[in-house]
C-alpha cells in the first residue's frame, strides 16, 4: 500500500479506545501514547512511564520507550528518524473500525509536528485496517464459530423455558442467563419483540407481554473468548383454535429463509457487497414484499459489527464499504426480515465464512418455524 509508517495515536483508552488497540497493541493506556509500525518492520511503543512495565513484559514491540512530561517532543524525534513519505493515521469517513483517531488528538499531532513536512504526509489507514480486521486467521474463525454455536444452544435451551404471559424483558433475561450458564456473555444487549407490540430494530426489551397469536422475534449473540456471534431466531405462539401458523406468516418465513439460503451462496472471494444485497432486494420485490432498510450483512469478529466490507446498498451511510471485495476467511452475517401486520417481524440472521464455494454457515441455521 506504499505506507511508510502506520501511527496509532491515542489517550486514556478506558474512556475512548481506538478500535485497533485490542488487535495491534494488546494493552490499555492511561497517558497519551503512540505506536509506530514501519514498512521496514520496526515496531515502537511510546507510552507514559507508568504504563511502560506492561509493554516491556509483553514483548509485542521491538522497542518500548517511556516519557514523563512531553510525548510530542518524543513523537517528533521518532518520526524524523524514520522520515516517512506517508504516515497512515486511523481516520476514516467510511469505516467505524478505522476511525479511532479523535479530532482533538489529530489537532495535538498537528501541533507536535508543526513546522515539519510530515503534516502534509498524512493518509488514512482505512484500507489497511479493513484488510487487517477482515482477514481472520484460523484460530479466530474457530472462536467465532464457537460463539455462534453457543448462541444456538442458548436459544434451544431458552425456547423450552419461554411461556406465554412473559414480558419481553423476562424473555431477554432467560436468554441472557442461558448464555452465561454456557460460559459466555452477551455480544450486545438482547433484542426481543413480542408480536407487533414493539418495533424491530435496536430497541431494548419492553414490558410488552407475549400472547397467543404473537410471533416471537429475538436478536442476540454470544461473546466467547473475546469473539462475537450475532443471530436472529423466531417462534410462533399460536392461538387456541390454530394448529398451524397463519398462511401469510408461513409464506414470509419461507421467503426470508430462501433469500438467506440463496444469497449466502454468493459470499465468495471477489464478490462485492452491494451486488449481493441487490439480489436479496430483487427477490423481495418480485414476491411483493417491501425491502428492508439496512444492510444484508456485516462483518463479525472481535466486535459484533467488525468494520471493513459491508453486504449492503451503495447508500451514503455505508460509504465505500459495500464496494470492498470479499476475501476468503471474512466472517459475515446474512440477515433480513418482513413485517407482518398483527403478527410480528419475520427476521432471521445467520453467521457465515466466505469461501470459494460460497458462504459456509458457522452454526445450524433456523430452517423451520416452531409453533408453540
Amino acid at each position: 500500500m506504499d505506507i511508510d509508517l502506520w501511527l496509532i495515536f491515542c489517550r486514556e483508552s478506558d474512556m475512548m479506545a481506538d478500535p485497533s488497540l485490542a488487535l495491534m497493541v494488546g494493552h490499555n493506556v492511561v497517558w497519551q501514547s503512540a505506536f509506530f509500525f514501519t514498512k521496514k518492520g520496526e515496531t515502537i511503543a511510546l507510552v507514559g512511564n507508568y504504563d511502560l512495565p506492561d509493554f516491556k513484559r509483553s514483548g509485542r514491540f521491538k522497542t518500548a520507550l517511556p516519557y514523563v512530561q512531553d510525548c510530542g517532543r518524543e513523537i517528533k524525534k521518532i518520526i524524523e528518524k524514520i522520515n516517512p513519505k506517508t504516515i497512515a493515521l486511523n481516520f476514516s469517513q467510511n469505516d467505524d473500525a478505522a476511525d479511532g483517531l479523535t479530532h482533538g488528538m489529530y489537532l495535538l499531532l498537528l501541533d507536535y509536528l508543526k513546522g515539519t513536512p510530515f503534516v502534509k504526509r498524512f493518509v488514512s489507514s482505512e484500507k489497511l485496517m479493513s484488510l487487517l480486521r477482515g482477514r481472520k486467521i484460523e484460530e479466530e474463525i474457530m472462536l467465532v464459530a464457537s460463539a455462534a454455536n453457543l448462541a444456538t444452544k442458548a436459544w434451544a435451551k431458552s425456547l423450552a423455558e419461554i411461556k406465554m404471559g412473559m414480558s419481553e424483558i423476562e424473555i431477554a433475561q432467560i436468554i441472557d442467563a442461558n448464555i452465561k450458564t454456557l460460559g459466555a456473555i452477551n455480544s450486545f444487549r438482547t433484542i426481543v419483540n413480542a408480536g407487533v407490540k414493539s418495533d424491530p430494530g435496536h430497541g431494548h426489551p419492553t414490558a410488552a407481554i407475549l400472547e397467543p397469536g404473537d410471533l416471537l422475534h429475538v436478536d442476540f449473540g454470544a461473546r466467547l473468548n473475546g469473539y462475537c456471534s450475532d443471530i436472529q431466531r423466531l417462534a410462533y405462539f399460536k392461538r387456541p383454535e390454530e394448529s398451524i401458523s397463519p398462511p401469510e406468516l408461513t409464506a414470509a418465513f419461507n421467503k426470508v429463509r430462501e433469500i438467506i439460503s440463496e444469497t449466502s451462496k454468493l459470499y465468495k472471494p471477489g464478490a462485492k457487497g452491494h451486488r449481493i444485497d441487490s439480489i436479496a432486494r430483487t427477490m423481495l420485490k418480485e414476491s411483493g414484499y417491501p425491502v428492508y432498510q439496512h444492510a444484508l450483512g456485516h462483518q463479525i469478529g472481535r466486535s459484533v459489527h467488525d468494520g471493513a466490507a459491508t453486504i449492503g446498498p451503495k447508500w451514503k451511510r455505508y460509504g465505500t464499504t459495500p464496494e470492498i471485495p470479499l476475501e476468503p476467511g471474512n466472517l459475515f452475517t446474512v440477515e433480513l426480515g418482513i413485517e407482518i401486520p398483527l403478527i410480528g417481524y419475520v427476521g432471521l440472521e445467520e453467521d457465515l465464512i466466505v469461501t470459494k464455494e460460497g458462504g459456509k454457515f458457522l452454526c445450524p441455521c433456523q430452517t423451520e418455524l416452531p409453533i408453540i
